[in-house]
């Protein structure tokens, strides 16, 4: 009668790996070639008979810009109280478009390759992963039009402006990363959750500082711990980050003593935010870890 034999420690150590294991969130590292060809497939499936293909990237965001700042910044007239309402806005905008497309790609990230989850072994994080790095990618062009928005009107940032929008991207894809892993796994046994990602999204939107000043909030919540539990959310965090990296440089921008005290003591929190996304995305790598193995019977 033949018996299953187990790999030697020998022969794991030389990359033998019993069946069903794998690296765990380690995969989209370790295997980058077939992280590569996800991305390319998805973004052929997604332009696929499209006339203005990656233009949407441009597009789509012009539009949004243009409706918020009509509707609020020249009929509510937010364009008053902000100098350079214009950079304030589209730099709000691009955090909240980078972390509403990854993260309702991300959890369709299983149940849209259903075929593939159902048919052949590929390590299921490679699907989220490819999800956020074509967000990224439709990111670039958006973060590129928004520094030359900027440029034009005086953008002149320092190396604390510069590392502030790299310390808000690492904050912003963390977190949606870890939050996309997790709606990823729940969605693959629920279909419901997609409904609740897109209220999620809708909600950051309108609650999160990017087409208001945080003084507004304040001068609302007053100095409670409510306040500060708003701010300490990752996407004000990140929202603020950009604020400070891309528009408090503009020429033009100037506070009073105090709001510029408020600022500073929001940027000071930054670590909270940090704090919060590896927490998610760790709980979230953690869910998805424990429920991969059942995918392929969800779907």
């Amino acid at each position: 009668m033949n018996r299953l034999v187990l790999p030697s420690a020998q022969e794991r150590a030389e990359g033998w790996r019993t069946p069903g294991q794998d690296a765990g969130w380690r995969n989209p590292f370790i295997n980058r070639y077939l992280l590569t060809l996800l991305v390319r497939k998805e973004l052929r499936v997604r332009y696929r008979g499209s006339a203005l293909g990656m233009a949407w990237s441009y597009v789509k965001p012009a539009v949004q810009f243009a409706v918020f700042y009509v509707a609020l910044g020249l009929f509510l007239q937010l364009e008053k109280g902000v100098h350079n309402y214009a950079v304030y806005l589209f730099s709000g905008i691009v955090v909240i478009n980078l972390f509403g497309e990854t993260f309702g790609n991300c959890t369709r990230a299983i149940t849209s390759n259903d075929s593939l989850v159902r048919k052949i072994y590929l390590p299921s994080e490679l699907f989220p992963y490819s999800s956020m790095i074509v967000a990224l990618i439709h990111f670039i062009p958006q973060l590129v039009v928004l520094a030359a928005g900027a440029l034009l009107v005086g953008w002149r940032p320092g190396p604390a402006n510069l590392a502030a929008i790299c310390l808000g991207m690492l904050i912003l894809v963390i977190f949606t990363l870890g939050l996309g892993m997790l709606t990823a796994a729940l969605n693959a046994a629920f279909r419901d959750i997609e409904n609740f990602v897109d209220m999620i999204v809708m909600v950051l939107t309108w609650t999160s500082p990017i087409m208001y000043k945080i003084t507004m909030v304040q001068n609302v919540l007053g100095d409670s711990w409510l306040f500060w539990l708003y701010s300490a959310n990752p996407i004000t965090v990140v929202v603020e980050l950009f604020h400070y990296g891309f528009w408090q440089v503009t020429s033009g921008v100037t506070f009073p003593p105090e709001e510029a005290l408020l600022y500073s003591q929001i940027h000071g929190i930054w670590w909270v935010g940090l704090l919060l996304a590896l927490v998610t995305f760790v709980v979230g790598n953690l869910v998805f870890e424990r429920t991969k193995r059942e995918f392929a019977q969800s779907l």
